[in-house]
C-alpha cells in the first residue's frame, strides 16, 4: 500500500495554516437543486489513486442527483499558496468552490473569517453520523456549531525495535517509567543507538506527555481561550518529555533540533531503539534499515496500562458559506465522507477512516494498524479551537519552550510561563 506525501505531512502537523484568510464576502448562499458543484481537494505527488476514489464518489453522487455535475480541482498542499487560494475564494464567491478539503486545524481561521457554512443541521441528520466518535466530531465544532466532516485522520504511536528488545530481554513499555527505563537500557547496551528518538522541535510528539499528565495547551473557561501550558499537569508533562533529552537516552546536543520528520529518519535508518511516529510513517520505516525489525504499541501514559492521548490530526471536508448549491454541496460532502469512499481512500492512500466501523474493517485487512486504532479508541486530543493557534504554531511557541528546557536556558516553570504569556497574547489578538 502506498502512502501519499500528503498523509505523511498532514499527519505530522503540517496541515496547520500559515495564516487565516481575510474576512469573507457577505454573499449569501442559495439552494439551487441542479447545476455544477465546484470541489477543491488537496493535490498529491501521485494523484492518480486519489482521483480514482473521487471519480467513484462523483459517479455515485450524480446517479443520486440527476441534473447535477461535479467539477473537481486540486489545490496546493503547501500552507502559503493554499492560504492565498482560500483567501481568494472567501473574497470572491464567483470563483469559490462549493465543497473544499482542508486541514482540521485550518478550520478555526476559516470560521473566524466567515468563510464556512454551518453544517450542524445537515450532519445531524446524516445516517452515518452516529459512526463518528464524539472526540473526532468535536474537532470540527466551534461555539456549538459544526463546520466540517472529519474525512481522514492520522495518530502517533510507539515504534520499537523488536530485535534490540529481544536481545536485551525487554518488553514493550506500558507506562512512562517503563519507557524511560527501556530507553536507558537500550542506549547503555548499544551506544550507537538513541534510546528513543525525541525532538525539541516535535510538537506533536511532546503533546501526549502533557495530556497524559492531566495538562493541556489551553482551556476555555469563558468566552475565550486562556493558556494552560503553565498548569501543574502541563509542567509535569513538559518535564517528563524533556527528561528524555539526556546523554543516557537522547543527547540534547543531538536531539534538541530534531523535528517530527527527523525522528522518522532516525528510526527508519536504524539509529534509534524507539520513536513516536504516525501510522503514515510505516512506509518510510519499511523502506529503511529497520524493516522487519520493529513493532508498534500505543504510546504509554503516566500510569501502568494507560495510553497517552494522541493528537487527532487529519483533514476535513466543508462547504463554503457562499455556495449557491447548499443541499447538493452537503450531500456530496456526505457521499465522499461516507464509509464506502473512506474505505476506498484507505485502499488508495493509506489514510485512516474517521468512521469507527470503517476503521474496524481496515484493521481486519491490515492488522499492523491496531495500535493506532487502539490509540484512537482510548481517546484523542486536539489543539485549541481558535484561529490564534495558527499564530502560536507559526511562532514556534511550543518548540521554543521545549528547547529552552532541553538546552538548560530555562527551567520548566520559567519556560512554560513564557510560553503561556505568548499564547495569551495570541488569544488576545496581539
Amino acid at each position: 500500500m502506498k502512502l501519499s506525501r500528503l498523509v505523511l505531512f498532514a499527519a505530522a502537523g503540517a496541515v496547520l495554516a500559515a495564516c487565516a484568510p481575510g474576512t469573507a464576502s457577505s454573499t449569501k448562499s442559495a439552494d439551487q437543486q441542479t447545476g455544477t458543484l465546484k470541489v477543491w481537494l488537496y493535490d498529491e505527488a501521485n494523484r492518480a489513486p486519489k482521483e480514482k476514489v473521487i471519480a467513484a464518489a462523483v459517479a455515485d453522487f450524480k446517479a443520486a442527483h440527476p441534473g447535477s455535475d461535479v467539477e473537481v480541482s486540486y489545490i496546493p498542499t503547501d500552507a502559503g499558496p493554499r492560504a492565498e487560494k482560500m483567501k481568494g475564494a472567501f473574497n470572491d464567491p464567483a470563483s469559490a468552490p462549493d465543497v473544499v478539503e482542508f486541514g482540521n486545524t485550518d478550520l478555526f481561521g476559516y470560521v473566524a473569517a466567515g468563510g464556512l457554512a454551518d453544517l450542524t443541521s445537515e450532519l445531524a441528520g446524516w445516517s452515518e453520523g452516529g459512526d463518528l466518535p464524539a472526540d473526532l466530531r468535536d474537532t470540527a465544532v466551534v461555539d456549538g456549531k459544526t463546520y466540517g466532516l472529519p474525512w481522514w485522520l492520522g495518530v502517533r504511536a510507539l515504534y520499537y525495535r523488536t530485535d534490540v528488545f529481544t536481545e536485551l530481554g525487554l518488553k514493550p513499555p506500558t507506562s512512562y517509567a517503563e519507557l524511560a527505563d527501556a530507553a536507558t537500557k537500550v542506549r547503555a547496551a548499544k551506544p550507537d543507538l538513541l534510546g528513543i528518538a525525541v525532538g525539541g522541535k516535535y510538537t506533536f510528539g511532546a503533546l501526549p506527555f502533557l495530556w497524559a499528565n492531566g495538562g493541556d495547551l489551553a482551556a476555555k473557561p469563558g468566552a475565550k481561550y486562556a493558556a494552560a501550558v503553565d498548569s501543574q499537569g502541563s509542567r509535569a508533562g513538559v518535564k517528563a518529555y524533556t527528561d528524555l533529552f539526556t546523554d543516557a537516552i537522547c543527547p540534547a546536543q543531538r536531539c534538541a533540533d530534531l523535528t517530527g520528520g527527523k525522528t522518522v529518519e532516525a528510526f527508519a535508518s536504524g539509529t534509534a531503539g524507539m520513536a513516536i511516529l504516525p501510522n503514515s510513517s510505516r512506509s518510510a520505516v519499511e523502506a529503511g534499515a529497520a524493516k522487519g525489525k520493529y513493532a508498534v504499541v500505543p504510546l504509554p501514559g503516566a500510569t501502568a496500562g494507560s495510553v497517552a492521548p494522541a493528537f487527532s490530526g487529519g483533514n476535513d471536508l466543508g462547504v463554503l458559506k457562499s455556495t449557491q448549491h447548499r443541499t447538493l454541496a452537503a450531500d456530496f460532502l456526505k457521499t465522499l465522507g461516507g464509509k464506502k469512499h473512506q474505505l476506498a481512500l484507505f485502499d488508495a492512500m493509506g489514510t485512516l477512516p474517521t468512521l469507527t466501523s470503517a476503521r474496524a474493517e481496515v484493521v481486519a485487512k491490515e492488522p499492523w494498524l491496531k495500535p493506532f486504532t487502539d490509540t484512537i479508541a482510548a481517546g484523542t486530543k486536539f489543539v485549541p479551537k481558535d484561529q490564534a493557534w495558527a499564530k502560536i504554531d507559526a511562532q514556534a511557541v511550543v518548540p521554543t519552550m521545549l528547547q529552552k528546557v532541553i538546552t538548560g536556558k530555562a527551567d520548566v516553570n520559567t519556560a512554560t510561563a513564557e510560553a503561556a504569556s505568548a499564547m495569551n497574547a495570541a488569544f488576545d489578538g496581539k
